[in-house]
Formats: C-alpha cells, structure tokens, sequence
C-alpha cells in the first residue's frame, strides 16, 4: 500500500487514476490497526491500486471525504466514489466489490 500524505496527493490520484483503493486510518486505533493487514493481503490479488492515508495527519481529507470515524476502505472509479466501507468491514464484500471493478476496468 502506498501512502499518501497530502491532498493534493489524493485529489491527483482521483483526477488521473482510473479505478483505485484508499484505506483511511487514524492514530491509536485498534481497530484499524486489525483490519489493515486483512486489507492489503488483497493487494496482491487484484491490479487495482492500493493507497492508504493517515486521517489525523491530514485532517483536511477526512473533511473533504465526510469522514466521522475510522477505519474507512475507499474504492474508487473513473474518479468518483462508488463504494464507502466504515468501520467494521465485512472482508468478503470488501473482495466481492474489488472483483467488479477488477471485471468493469478490463473492459
């Protein structure tokens, strides 16, 4: 997973990229810490990039995103959000939704 750590950063990604993921964590979370492995196991199955930010380090991306609490899986494609995972995340959705953007970015 690679970090992003400004807003700018992340605002390029969603200009230029095409179909990617954003895990967001924040510090001294447990629950992020748990759920992140579990999360980027996946990276290796899938084309579809991964990034993760810090929510506590740049709190403007938590504002620009609407984000209230953390851990969130982000998926995104052709540069708008179609998918928002919060907090407890159901592993199996998580790769039944990366399935179909692995299928629509093949096309």
């Amino acid at each position: 997973m690679r970090t992003i750590q400004s807003i700018n950063e992340y605002q390029q990604l969603v200009e230029h990229a095409e179909t990617f993921l954003l895990f967001i964590k924040t510090d001294n979370c447990s629950v992020c810490e748990g759920l992140r492995p579990q999360v980027e196991e996946f990276e290796k199955d899938y084309s579809v990039p991964f990034y993760l930010a810090n929510a506590a380090k740049m709190p403007e991306l938590a504002g620009e995103l609407l984000l209230f609490s953390a851990p969130v899986v982000l998926l995104f494609h052709k540069g708008r959000e179609s998918q928002r995972f919060v907090r407890f995340v159901r592993i199996e959705e998580l790769r039944n939704r990366l399935d179909e953007l692995e299928e629509s970015s093949d096309v």
